[in-house]
């Protein structure tokens, strides 16, 4: 992806993902639920009107790119490049009233993700990023945390919403916190990802993540000096998301195995 697309695709996803904040932040008194994996899975009608509302305003300005959205577009690309959104990120979050969701958009091409954007309104947070042009929060340069040993870190994870995998989630768990500071659970990939850029999180770790939950915070962790990769160094995908600086990534990935 050139340059000047790269910088027009950043500020129209910058613009969009404001747009959808302001929408999102007029939350409803009530709810219509769709339920989707399982009755503790679920999109609200908020959830739909970010997605069209996104999926609308990157049309308008670029019709022929592709779409894919965790709420079911799924348009082809024509012009090379993909959108990959999620409208409302941390849906449980948003319904019960707790801040930190959240919306990730990003763009990716042959190459992979170029640029992500994720805005979390009730927490005063944006975060930007371009390949090969660093990631910043509210504007300013983002660093993750660099080295930092196992015993010392203080890492995030996220559980999933089919019951059999939280029984292998628990082995995790429970292996892994008494071997470091602290975990915590914050409801919303995005952010998680983005605190590890940012080092309010040192690492972060989480089964079942779809490319929507991973493609904007992924790069952002990336562009700030962080490793994101599955299982054994592999793909980061929906059987594994492992992220953190190189030292302490290394230690996590021999752990969770």
């Amino acid at each position: 992806m050139e340059l000047n697309i790269k910088n027009e695709i950043q500020a129209l996803a910058q613009a969009i993902a404001l747009e959808a904040g302001e929408l999102l932040s007029k939350r409803p008194d009530f709810f219509d639920l769709e339920i989707k994996s399982s009755a503790v899975d679920f999109a609200t009608q908020m959830d739909k009107a970010s997605e069209k509302l996104i999926v609308e305003r990157i049309l308008a300005a670029r019709p022929d790119d592709g779409i894919i959205g965790e709420e079911g577009s799924a348009i082809e690309s024509k012009s090379g490049v993909t959108w990959v959104i999620d409208p409302l990120d941390g849906t449980v979050n948003y319904f019960y009233g707790i801040p930190g969701w959240n919306i990730c958009i990003a763009a990716k091409d042959k190459d992979g993700v170029q640029v992500g954007v994720v805005n979390a309104p009730t927490i005063n947070s944006f975060w930007s990023a371009t390949r090969g042009g660093g990631a910043t929060h509210n504007g300013k340069k983002i660093t993750c945390n660099n080295p930092v040993e196992l015993a010392s870190a203080l890492i995030g994870t996220g559980f999933a919403y089919e019951l059999e995998r939280r029984y292998e989630q628990a082995e995790i768990f429970s292996k892994l916190l008494p071997k470091i500071r602290d975990i915590r659970r914050l409801g919303a990939a995005g952010v998680d990802l983005c605190f590890v850029a940012m080092g309010k999180l040192d690492g972060f770790y989480e089964y079942g993540l779809n490319e929507w939950d991973l493609a904007a915070g992924g790069l952002i962790l990336e562009e700030s000096g962080g490793v994101v990769t599955g299982r054994n160094g592999g793909a980061a995908g929906k059987e594994m998301v492992i992220a953190a600086g190189p030292a302490l990534h290394a230690r996590l990935v021999a752990e969770i195995g």
